[in-house]
Parts: C-alpha cells; structure tokens; sequence
C-alpha cells in the first residue's frame, strides 16, 4: 500500500472503554497512552513520516477536576518516559498548542523532550496539547499582526505559506488522513487550516482498542481515495 505521509488522529473513547469495563474513566486514559506508544511503532512500521495526536483541546479543561488532573499527571509521566522511548526508536517529539497554559514543570519537561529528539530522523511525533485550531489561528494571526505593526511584514505581501509559517504546525506537512475513533463523526476543532484536502476515516473501533490491524484499514482506505486536490 501507498502510505500517506502525515497521519492525523482524534482519539476518542478512553472513557467508554473504561465504562464498559466498569472501571473509572481514568483508566481508559491510561490505556489510550499505552495505545499511543504502540500506534507510534506501528506507524513507523507502516511507512507514516508524521503522527500528529490530539491527547488534550482547549475546550478539555471544562472537564471534571479531577478528570483534568489525572490527565495531566498523566500527561507528565508520559513526557519524562517518553525520551528514552523516542531515542531507542529515533523518533523527533513535537508538543503542538499553547504551552503557556500547562504548569512550569510540565512546559519543562516538553522543551527538554523536544530538544533532546530534535535530531532524530524516524517518525515526527506531534502531541497536540491544549490545542485548539481556532485559538491556533488566532495565535497565528497575532503574530502577522505584531510582524506588520513593526514594520518587518506588509499586510498584502501575507500568503497561505506565510499564515502557515505561523501556526504551531509550521514545518510540517498537511495531513493526508485524518483518523477519528469511536464512531464520532466530526473533527472537533483540530487542525481545521491544515485539514483543507485531507480524507477523513471514521471508526466505531475505540481508541484503547484501536492497534496495527485497525490502522492498516485506515491506510487502505486511503488508498481507494482519488485525491484531486479541486482539480478534475
């Protein structure tokens, strides 16, 4: 099979998977990490350059306190793991989002894991963490802003590759599929400027469950897409 290049997914069913299970919906988030670190393998493995992963919006923190919480403790014993992980597999860690939200250890830990990678030639990882595309965008266009009020841009010499360079996303290509778990059937404020010609694959398969089989599908779907990008 052809693999895309860059594949996107929003996994999604952490919480049903515990449920089924009558476990606490912690536990479905667990096991999603563990499924994270698998896919990423199973990826490489597939031939996928990027992985871009969507573990937690900027609409997740009206979640439950302590669901918020234990995710983000999950989220720092996933940062300090992940080095030795990314180094044996030779894989570059990208966190995408506003960092300037998470706590001062958490960002520390996601500059050192990003600066320890950042030479590695593998899979390009990128974790999207309190992300949101609107407010990516908005982000990205305060920038442009500021660049054009000190006189270092002119407002008619900004171009789609120029807007791009101001996204978190800059240096990354678009994705060519996007993967939602768990039966939802929309994309929930993720990458919508980068999502323009991608094709999108849903699955009622939960994210805990989702593994290489499952991905394969994905990927051949994929394939039975004819991309036109608008032309004929």
């Amino acid at each position: 099979m052809n693999a895309p290049k860059h594949v996107a997914i929003i996994m999604d069913g952490n919480g049903r998977w515990a449920k089924e299970r009558g476990l606490p919906r912690n536990m479905g988030h667990t096991q999603g990490a563990k499924t994270v670190e698998q896919i990423c393998e199973d990826a490489h493995d597939l031939g996928v350059k990027y992985l871009t992963v969507y573990a937690f919006s900027t609409e997740n923190w009206n979640r439950p306190a302590a669901e918020v919480t234990a995710l983000m403790t999950l989220l720092r014993s996933y940062m300090k793991n992940s080095i030795k992980r990314a180094m044996k597999n030779d894989m570059r860690v990208r966190v995408i989002g506003d960092k300037t939200r998470l706590a001062p250890d958490l960002q520390r830990d996601i500059a050192g894991l990003e600066e320890t990678t950042k030479d590695n030639t593998g899979l390009s990882f990128q974790i999207a963490i309190n992300y949101g595309s609107r407010d990516e965008m908005i982000r990205g266009m305060r920038k442009l802003a500021d660049q054009v009020a000190k006189g270092q841009l002119k407002s008619e010499d900004i171009t789609e590759e120029i807007f791009a360079e101001a996204l978190d996303t800059n240096g990354i290509p678009d994705p060519d599929l996007l993967i939602r778990t768990s039966g939802e059937l929309r994309i929930s404020n993720f990458l919508l400027w980068q999502l323009a010609y991608t094709e999108f694959y849903f699955t009622d398969v939960l994210w805990p469950n989702f593994n290489k089989d499952e991905l394969a599908k994905a990927i051949a779907y994929y394939n039975e897409r004819d991309r036109r990008f608008g032309k004929v």
